[in-house]
């Protein structure tokens, strides 16, 4: 239970579940019926970075998708773990997969109330975008990365907005 990362005095679905697949042997990229979330699902979904990196150095598959098209880095975006999104960061996540519903990790951070998250993954995001565009001599991300920050500095001088 330790091992686990079992909260005191809290009931977590994610490491019953954990626990569930562990003693019926189940492998690393296991799907079980009806929600097929696999191992690492659920322990990015728990927040259980431990496991989780147990769960990647023995293979487990970081991209594959549940029901719901998410794969664990939308889980770990939705519970707000910073530790479970650089683990799957560290190890190659795809970072711009979409859910069924069309939204990146970066989105469910967002929209979850998990800012710090959210500014990790869009930094990642960007930082792989200079990476791939240095060929190219283009930045994409700076641009936005501006209209972020100008947009919060709006001043309102004498009735008229100034940007």
């Amino acid at each position: 239970c330790l091992f686990l990362g079992c909260r005191r005095g809290q009931i977590n679905p994610e490491v019953d579940g954990l626990k569930y697949l562990l003693e019926k042997g189940a492998s690393v990229n296991a799907r079980p019926d009806p929600c097929k979330q696999s191992p690492v699902h659920l322990a990015a979904g728990g927040g259980l970075a431990c496991f989780l990196l147990w769960q990647l150095q023995t293979g487990a598959d970081l991209n594959q998708k549940d029901v719901l098209g998410e794969a664990p880095l939308h889980k770990a975006a939705k519970v707000g773990s910073l530790e479970c999104l650089s683990l799957l960061v560290t190890s190659d996540a795809q970072i711009n997969l979409c859910n069924k519903n069309g939204q990146t990790a970066e989105d469910l951070a967002w929209s979850c109330g998990f800012p710090e998250c959210a500014k990790f993954l869009t930094t990642i995001k960007c930082t792989q975008t200079r990476k791939s565009s240095e060929h190219t001599d283009r930045d994409d991300c700076a641009p936005v990365l501006r209209q972020k920050r100008s947009f919060g500095s709006v001043e309102y001088i004498s009735g008229k907005r100034k940007c």
